[in-house]
């Protein structure tokens, strides 16, 4: 999967889940492990990992953006 579907998949999952993106994300990589899809697991990590980089360099009240 290519690194900008990652971050389309990233923003979706923010999207529809607000702060818990990134916990819904990592249980559907549990969930792909747990079915025995590793190319899946790797997937559903990198759109974990692309959500916590979303929402480490999103701006906090009062900042702004870098």
């Amino acid at each position: 999967m290519k690194e900008s579907d990652i971050l389309l998949a990233a923003s979706q999952m923010i999207r529809l889940h607000g702060i818990g993106a990134s916990e819904a994300a990592a249980g559907r990589a549990r969930s792909m492990l747990g079915q025995g899809d590793v190319e899946g697991f790797h997937t559903w990590k990198r759109i974990a990992d692309a959500i916590h980089d979303l929402a480490r360099k999103k701006p906090g009240p009062g900042e702004t953006e870098s």
